[in-house]
């Protein structure tokens, strides 16, 4: 007996997914991401300066700060404050090693950039939502600073983008929806460059063990998608931003 998947998409196939650039109007970078019923507004700061163990090298930073707000869910979330939740620190922290590798950080010199990832709707994967619209938003922010004079040229060396994958009755699913986040036995996030090289996993059987061939599996099917999403990504950034 195989999964079927509520929304009856193929096991291989994304959530519809579009990226809404110069969201608001201050910020450097401002991308509305949608992915299926899942909705992540990722704002881009660039600032002067670098964190103190950074300072005289000639290096920058990129960091993420990521919330769940208060409406996002069924159930409202409390606000978080000044105490962070573990998931809210694990999830930040992965945005940011994620999107720091898609820069040359020697060529951003010393600035950095700030990431913010507020989830408004969730419907599973805000995490790799934020990462590859984060991405989006990333790259009209560096084009503003070439466009202004402000760097010489851009520092993003390479796409990035994240997908998530779960086992369901032992075969893998692409871009899990909260229904099947829920129900899968294995659940993977993914994280890739543009030439598929693998910047991140974190993986977890949530209910018994996964074989290596099923690692394979899931690996593969990742990939697939992260193949589609680096192919949106790239229209999105071709297109006219107004």
């Amino acid at each position: 007996m195989s999964w079927h998947r509520p929304d009856g998409r193929q096991s291989d196939q994304l959530r519809p997914i579009r990226f809404e650039r110069n969201f608001t109007r201050f910020a450097l970078g401002s991308v509305l991401t949608h992915c299926g019923d899942t909705q992540v507004l990722c704002n881009v700061a660039i600032q002067e300066g670098v964190p103190r163990f950074l300072e005289g090298t000639g290096k920058g930073w990129l960091t993420a700060e990521y919330r769940m707000l208060p409406g996002a869910t069924p159930q409202r979330q409390e606000r978080e404050f000044l105490k962070l939740s573990g998931r809210t620190q694990e999830i930040q922290r992965l945005i940011g090693r994620s999107l720091r590798a898609a820069v040359d950080l020697r060529a951003l010199g010393e600035r950095t950039i700030i990431i913010d990832a507020d989830v408004i709707q969730a419907d599973a994967g805000t995490r790799t939502t934020a990462i590859t619209g984060g991405f989006v938003a990333l790259a009209d922010a560096v084009e503003k600073l070439v466009q202004q004079g402000k760097l010489a040229v851009s520092p993003i060396r390479q796409q990035v983008a994240a997908i998530s994958v779960g086992l369901l009755q032992g075969e893998p699913f692409l871009d899990l929806n909260y229904p099947e986040d829920v129900a899968a036995e294995v659940d993977f996030n993914i994280v890739m460059d543009e030439n598929l090289g693998i910047i991140e996993i974190q993986g977890t059987a949530e209910d018994g063990t996964f074989s290596r061939s099923q690692l394979n599996q899931i690996l593969d099917c990742a990939e697939r998608g992260i193949r589609d999403l680096l192919e949106i990504q790239r229209e999105t950034l071709r297109a006219s931003s107004h």
